[in-house]
């Protein structure tokens, strides 16, 4: 694995109300751009239910001088309307994607086709060439609806493959099932960088929902600290900085080259994270 200076960046969602907005933009992305991230990302709903607030603020986080990608599906989209924002993209200065296969708004069903994402990749390449630095989704604990380990690899390879420059993970708290999942996709041929998601424990209530959705394990010890510790809110905070702050540490001193946080749109706890790690 690399031994270079990791890479960090940070993820955002879109906020909903007009009140988020103006924090995330005048409050929360000064505080983390501080910390000198390669980039910022911005997710893009279900479906591109979010499509005109991620571009907004893709927008106006790269009017203030900002490198950052914006996360694109097709989605429900067909490809005039995702060609059309892609070349939106090109058109005010953006230089990195995150392409995604992405999941269907709730209600729609099998109404539309998802187009995959190493067809995303593909098209992409061929409507701009080399404009865009492209991630992709990687999964080391394997996503839920994969048929087996080594096709949800396979897959992967072929999103690379189709143009890709670089993956990033879906977020963990097994440090082993990145190693291992990065050994395999060695084995498999896949040379280019894989950089950790990670979440940091904000809201564990909320975290063990949405793991249990989208196939993330929480070890068993973690959720029984935390259970141990009841309503008192302080020290899950300071157990939860502990925690993320050795897996990020047990990372990049075993060479993983970089780190991908997942914000939820809040300074702390990833900036007590990353000043823990001396970056």
């Amino acid at each position: 694995m690399s031994r270079q200076r990791p890479r960090i960046s940070f993820e955002y969602f879109p906020p909903r109300t007009v009140e988020g907005k103006a924090r995330l933009l005048q409050e929360t992305t000064p505080a983390l751009n501080e910390l000198n991230p390669a980039f910022f990302s911005v997710t893009y709903g279900a479906g591109g239910t979010t499509r005109d607030s991620t571009l907004g603020l893709v927008s106006t986080i790269h009017n203030d001088g900002i490198d950052v990608a914006p996360h694109l599906s097709f989605g429900g989209d067909d490809e005039n309307a995702v060609g059309a924002l892609i070349d939106t993209y090109v058109a005010r200065g953006i230089k990195r994607m995150v392409a995604l296969r992405g999941d269907m708004p709730s209600g729609m069903g099998g109404a539309s086709q998802l187009v995959y994402a190493n067809e995303l990749v593909a098209f992409i390449r061929e409507r701009t060439g080399d404009h865009f630095e492209i991630e992709v989704a990687a999964y080391p604990e394997i996503h839920p609806e994969s048929k087996s380990y080594d096709s949800d690899i396979q897959y992967l390879k072929g999103k690379l493959d189709a143009g890709a420059n670089s993956a990033i993970t879906q977020y963990f708290f097994n440090v082993e099932s990145y190693f291992y999942f990065h050994d395999q996709c060695t084995a498999a041929g896949i040379s280019k960088p894989i950089y950790a998601g990670i979440m940091p424990i904000i809201n564990f209530a909320n975290l063990a929902r949405f793991s249990r959705n989208c196939g993330a394990e929480i070890p068993r010890w973690i959720c029984q600290r935390i259970e141990g510790y009841g309503d008192d809110q302080d020290s899950i905070r300071k157990f939860g900085v502990e925690v993320v702050t050795q897996l990020c540490q047990t990372l990049l001193d075993s060479g993983a080259p970089g780190i991908h946080f997942y914000t939820m749109n809040q300074v702390e706890p990833t900036r007590e994270i990353y000043r823990n790690l001396g970056l």
